[in-house]
């Protein structure tokens, strides 16, 4: 076979600036950092101790003292911030989820350690009732089952105070309750925390991949095959995202999240388009349930795939990501992944 002629030959050649490692690099539109990086913790009473939970291998649940080992880890690889999950005793939990508004729960004392230890570690605290609630929901029910908006926003109001006195950075109300932003803005300015940010669940669908982290925090059995339809987001929705988004930001929102991850990167690039605002995303437990599985079965080459993931976020417009690979990326990256 002849070769083409040199009048046939493409003027423009994208593959020349592949051709070597350093043009590669010069070119590369997309970087990825531990500055990119939150690590979401589970975190239970007692001392010393841990759990592993069986749906997210290499992921276990710590007492505040393991706690502390581990953002010390988080401190060394540069990951700027934690964000923290109860897994509370189920004798605690109740229908209205009154422990999460507990001066001395879980989550205010293992605050309050970090910030004493490490304060120049950013810690992040949800406003949401699912780990509390005897129900699994998010929120106050009434009698019917049904989750009461302004109920339940009453409770998360006081739940973020709890939290900004124990010296919280960021509040990120998860629930999907409406006006909740605008209301934990109020309450937190008017008793003077001005700089607790809200980092808002804003674009939270109502996802087949947080099952997971339901086992991680101890919900699974309380929602017992329920659903959270009426307030969590349809997946096929799009522009709806848009609506929530642009509402939490009016209320004095100061970054949005999109969750899930990977299965809703078009709802990532049509936030950060829209609004230019910080836009956060999470990958979720059953995201990293799924890389996990197929990285033990040989199936994926874990440390390649985790990293693409993430730098698909990044490229999609995210400013962060939280994942439970975050020390692992973290390392990785070190290494001149």
């Amino acid at each position: 076979m002849n070769a083409p002629t040199l009048g046939s030959y493409p003027q423009k050649r994208m593959r020349r600036m592949r051709h070597d490692e350093f043009s590669r690099r010069i070119m590369r539109e997309t970087h990825l950092s531990a500055d990119h990086l939150i690590l979401p913790v589970f975190i239970i009473d007692g001392k010393n101790k841990t759990q592993v939970i069986a749906s997210m291998p290499g992921v276990k649940r710590h007492s505040i003292d393991q706690l502390l080992l581990l953002a010390a880890k988080c401190v060394k690889a540069g990951i700027p911030a934690l964000a923290l999950f109860p897994a509370i005793e189920p004798h605690l939990k109740t229908p209205d989820g009154k422990e999460a508004v507990n001066p001395r729960g879980l989550i205010p004392r293992a605050v309050a350690s970090l910030k004493k230890h490490f304060p120049a570690l950013g810690v992040i605290t949800d406003a949401a009732l699912d780990p509390y609630t005897t129900h699994g929901h998010d929120g106050v029910l009434d009698a019917r089952g049904y989750v009461l908006n302004d109920k339940t926003v009453a409770v998360l109001q006081k739940q973020a105070l709890v939290c900004a006195r124990a010296g919280v950075d960021i509040v990120a109300p998860s629930d999907m309750m409406d006006g909740r932003v605008g209301l934990i803005r109020k309450a937190l300015d008017e008793k003077g925390f001005i700089n607790t940010r809200i980092l808002s669940y804003a674009a939270k669908y109502a996802s087949g991949f947080y099952g997971p982290f339901r086992e991680a925090v101890g919900s699974t059995k309380n929602l017992a095959g329920g659903d959270k339809y009426t307030y969590q987001m349809d997946p096929a929705n799009a522009q709806e995202a848009i609506h929530e988004v642009a509402l939490d930001l009016a209320e004095g929102a100061d970054m949005v999240m999109v969750k899930p991850g990977l299965p809703y990167l078009d709802i990532v690039r049509l936030v950060k388009q829209t609004f230019k605002v910080p836009t956060y995303v999470y990958q979720v437990s059953g995201e990293y349930a799924m890389l996990k599985a197929a990285a033990q079965n040989g199936w994926l080459e874990e440390k390649r795939c985790v990293l693409e993931s993430l730098l698909a976020f990044r490229r999609a417009g995210a400013d962060g990501i939280l994942t439970y690979f975050a020390l692992e990326a973290a390392g990785w990256l070190q290494e001149g992944a």
